[in-house]
């Protein structure tokens, strides 16, 4: 099963490498991840998508725990949460699709950033089965050159997960 990850990490040196070495070591596959900081200096939120059964993500948590620079861990998979990505994607658009693409680009909520005579960039934000779905349509109206994802991230729906202001 796939399982969000949310912890808030010391701002120090070396602590996403080892966050990642645990991943590696213990054989455990991190799917994307995505670190940013918070309204608090001090800490960072990392979020990160992997697969496993309860007891696995369960095991990977209780590790995560013994890190020195781990604040807090909460397996967002458990709560109601809203996820959220953004694609940047490079197409070579047929002059033909054009006014197609664009009212596709439209419906999905996406943005053209710029657009010149072979290629158009632009970016939608959803979570990832809406953007995996939104690739498969415009696939038949423009090559997809190259595209770049930020990763999952997830927030709580209700009361907020950790409190940032007190994480120190």
């Amino acid at each position: 099963m796939r399982h969000i990850i949310s912890i808030l990490l010391a701002n120090q040196a070396g602590a996403l490498t080892r966050v990642a070495g645990m991943f590696s070591t213990r054989g455990y596959n991190i799917e994307s991840l995505n670190v940013a900081p918070t309204n608090n200096e001090a800490v960072s939120r990392l979020t990160l998508v992997t697969t496993g059964s309860d007891d696995t993500i369960n095991q990977i948590s209780k590790q995560l725990e013994k890190l020195v620079d781990v604040v807090s861990i909460a397996d967002m998979t458990k709560r109601g949460q809203i996820q959220r990505e953004l694609a940047l994607l490079k197409l070579r658009t047929p002059e033909t699709s054009r006014d197609k693409l664009a009212t596709l680009i439209n419906e999905f909520g996406g943005h053209l950033i710029e657009y010149d005579e072979v290629y158009g960039t632009l970016e939608v934000v959803g979570n990832t089965e809406e953007i995996d779905d939104f690739m498969d349509v415009i696939s038949s109206l423009a090559e997809i050159e190259s595209v770049v994802r930020s990763g999952t991230m997830a927030i709580a729906r209700e009361k907020p997960v950790f409190d940032t202001h007190t994480a120190d």
